[in-house]
């Protein structure tokens, strides 16, 4: 494995962001602990400002689609990414709870956003955890579909 990952910020672009759990342990298998990360997810949204187009949490990964934050100079992905890990670790008991490292692959265009959000919609019915994306209370899919209010506030479409 590469000892130094390349990130490209400050390009205007989204990222599709993927992170798993420590040796991809299913710790958001309960209801509560996806919930957390849920929580966690607004409230580090709110401290940096940066835009949330699309989630899923899974019980091993979640998968985000997210904007850079405006004040990059001082916080980027990693800044917000960091912050939202330590949030989510310190109120579940797993130790270590995370991977290190995360997947961010920037999204250019607008056909790649949506490619990125059924990919991550999918992902719970790919897996045989529900029926339909809608039935899947930890993603961004019934704001998509109902325009209904979720845990985590959709600030980009």
């Amino acid at each position: 494995m590469p000892s130094r990952l390349n990130r490209y910020h400050h390009e205007g672009e989204d990222h599709f962001i993927t992170v798993s759990c420590y040796h991809r342990q299913p710790y958001f298998i309960t209801p509560q602990a996806k919930d957390i990360a849920l929580t966690s997810l607004e409230a580090t949204r709110q401290k940096y400002q940066f835009e949330i187009l699309g989630y899923v949490v899974m019980p091993e990964h979640v998968h985000l689609l997210i904007s850079e934050p405006p004040d990059h100079e001082n916080h980027t992905i990693a800044t917000i990414m960091q912050a939202w890990k330590i949030s989510v670790a310190r109120r579940l008991p797993q130790r270590p709870f995370w991977q290190r490292r995360y997947y961010d692959f920037n999204v250019a265009s607008r056909d790649k956003v949506i490619e990125k959000l059924r990919y991550m919609h999918r992902n719970p019915v790919t897996r045989g955890l529900v029926e339909h994306p809608e039935d899947w209370r930890w993603s961004s899919f019934r704001h998509y579909l109902l325009e209904e209010d979720g845990p985590v506030r959709i600030t980009a479409t």
